[in-house]
């Protein structure tokens, strides 16, 4: 919980409902708990406000609210790490997945990654069954486990709860007897012509896969652009087809063209 004299500063809170919520959680989740009444304080709105709110994010699993506040248990911070991520960029994320499920081709073998973009494609491509889908991330195959047509391979290995799904060396062999048609996965974040993410289990994991599949797609929305992270995954003209949005910077856009990637930009 945050002390008096942080509670005190009052900082905008955006007016729409999902940037409200995602800046609620990032005042919150850092902290694991706070009272109604320091949440309206610091963001200057109402208690009802910041009640409605909460009451969506409990029900999304995200929080639990207890009197006078809210809170998140430190067993759930993980999962709840996973579920803030997949709350980011909805739309966007949506149209990326709309514009990718385009190159999946009845017959083939997809391999989804366990990035919460890629999942969105979960919802749109059984209508390009019948096809065999390859993940690591649980919550694809938990969307796609019982869908008619579609053939699920689940990649085990270690189990991380904070991206629900699994990494490490037998997951890495999993992937090397598999071939697969084409592959769908996204990032952290792209500096230049560059792709990075922060951790380097999950980094071993994805070359493993562009190295299990014919044609590479990196889906990855805007927000993500400009900015770095710990470690380079790969360069963006190792990917066949780069997908972004239309929040991409018309410049920035021209500039990854110019450097040989194969950029699509969508309108969301």
């Amino acid at each position: 919980m945050q002390d008096d004299s942080d509670a005190t500063e009052s900082v905008k809170l955006p007016a729409g409902p999902g940037e409200r919520r995602k800046a609620l959680l990032d005042y919150l989740l850092p902290a694991g708990s706070a009272q109604v009444d320091e949440l309206a304080s610091h963001f200057g709105v109402s208690r009802m406000t910041v009640h409605r709110d909460l009451k969506i994010l409990e029900d999304q699993g995200i929080v639990r609210r207890v009197h006078g506040g809210v809170t998140v248990h430190s067993s759930n911070l993980e999962d709840s790490t996973f579920l803030y991520r997949s709350l980011l960029a909805d739309a966007e994320k949506d149209a990326l997945a709309r514009a990718a499920v385009q190159l999946v081709e009845p017959g083939q073998a997809v391999i989804l990654d366990d990035s919460t973009t890629v999942l969105h494609m979960a919802s749109h491509i059984v209508a390009r069954k019948p096809l065999t889908v390859i993940s690591s991330g649980l919550s694809a195959i938990e969307r796609l486990k019982d869908a008619h047509g579609i053939e699920t391979i689940c990649l085990g290995g270690h189990y991380n709860a904070r991206f629900n799904a699994f990494f490490g060396y037998f997951c890495e062999q999993a992937i090397g007897s598999l071939r697969a048609d084409i592959l769908f996965m996204s990032t952290s974040t792209v500096l230049g012509a560059t792709a990075y993410h922060q951790q380097e289990e999950i980094v071993k994991t994805k070359r493993a896969l562009m190295n299990a599949a014919d044609k590479t797609v990196l889906m990855i929305d805007s927000s993500k652009f400009g900015k770095t992270a710990l470690i380079k995954l790969a360069g963006l003209t190792e990917f066949d087809q780069v997908i972004t949005d239309s929040g991409i910077a018309p410049d920035d856009a021209e500039a990854l063209r110019q450097a040989g990637v194969h950029l699509r930009v969508v309108e969301v």
